[in-house]
């Protein structure tokens, strides 16, 4: 049966190592036969979220900004896979923004199930994105019907590009996003 699998690219570099991973993922999600779209935050207009929490009664933020055309495509999704570049050991901030403006969703059904998280950093250890996957996981607890489903680490890639020169992690990422 075919699934709605979402990926969320959080880099902001053109060319980077997790935009090529993201769309692995999604060449995998597609190949698989699944309706895989993958949105990238660059050039997004998106703002913090306030706190005001309007949303838990509302249903949607009170910002108006490029938010509102992806809060929906979260929401509808089977699978999400989020992918972030690591940032001092932890989410990109652009991803953790887009993270907190999915709060409209907490009182609402959603369809999302399994939650993916592909990881990039120039540090050469798995454990350099251990906090990116508490971050993630902490998220996904406010989804009771949400899981983590597992992650890939895409440690050792430095410079935009970088990651074709290991056949191996592009691999993983279209076997994550064809087994999503």
């Amino acid at each position: 049966m075919s699934k709605k699998v979402l990926i969320v690219s959080s880099s902001l570099r053109t060319g980077s190592n997790s935009e090529l991973l993201a769309r692995e993922a999604e060449r995998g999600a597609r190949e698989a036969g699944n309706d895989a779209e993958l949105i990238s935050l660059k050039d997004r207009d998106l703002h913090f979220c306030r706190g005001c929490l309007a949303c838990q009664k509302t249903m949607k933020c009170v910002i108006r900004d490029d938010m509102d055309q992806m809060i929906g495509k979260v929401r509808d999704a089977d699978v999400l896979i989020f992918v972030t570049p690591i940032y001092y050991y932890e989410l990109s901030g652009q991803l953790k923004t887009f993270l907190d403006r999915c709060n409209p969703l907490f009182p609402q059904k959603y369809s999302f199930r399994d939650v993916y998280l592909i990881t990039t950093c120039a540090d050469e250890s798995d454990a350099a994105c251990e906090r990116a996957v508490s971050g993630i996981n902490g998220w996904i607890d406010c989804f009771e019907e949400a899981r983590f489903a597992g992650n890939l680490s895409g440690a050792g890639v430095n410079d935009p590009g970088e990651v074709k020169k290991h056949p191996d992690l592009l691999k993983a990422a279209y076997e994550l996003g064809r087994n999503a």
